[in-house]
């Protein structure tokens, strides 16, 4: 099942963070992981209104996103964001489809309360 990971990010020298950007994707792919979002436009929909800069990342699994994180590759890309910027990872199992299908069946035949 994939996993994801959400990064937060607060870019204090956006020069140096651009060199960081460079090099990440490499060691998300070695370990079958892609982008799905990479600090484009974001519109909070409710809630304080999101300041930081957000990344999503798609993972085989959280055994493979975990991996990702602690690999000798991104530890050593990763001093490249020294200065450049502060950041909170999390990282989160997927909802699987046949759940989602199930869900969403058993709310199709609800009444919204009014």
């Amino acid at each position: 099942m994939a996993a994801y990971i959400v990064a937060h990010v607060t870019i204090t020298n956006s020069e140096a963070y651009r060199e960081y950007m460079r090099h990440t994707p490499r060691a998300i792919a070695a370990y079958g992981g892609k982008f799905i979002a990479r600090g484009g436009e974001v519109v909070t929909l409710e809630g304080e209104p999101e300041k930081q800069r957000l990344v999503l990342m798609e993972f085989p699994d959280l055994n493979s996103a975990k991996a990702f994180y602690h690999s000798s590759e991104y530890v050593n890309i990763k001093k490249l964001r020294k200065g450049a910027g502060e950041a909170r990872f999390v990282a989160i199992d997927g909802y699987p489809l046949e759940r989602w299908m199930a869900d969403a069946e058993t709310s199709s035949k609800l009444t919204t309360p009014t």
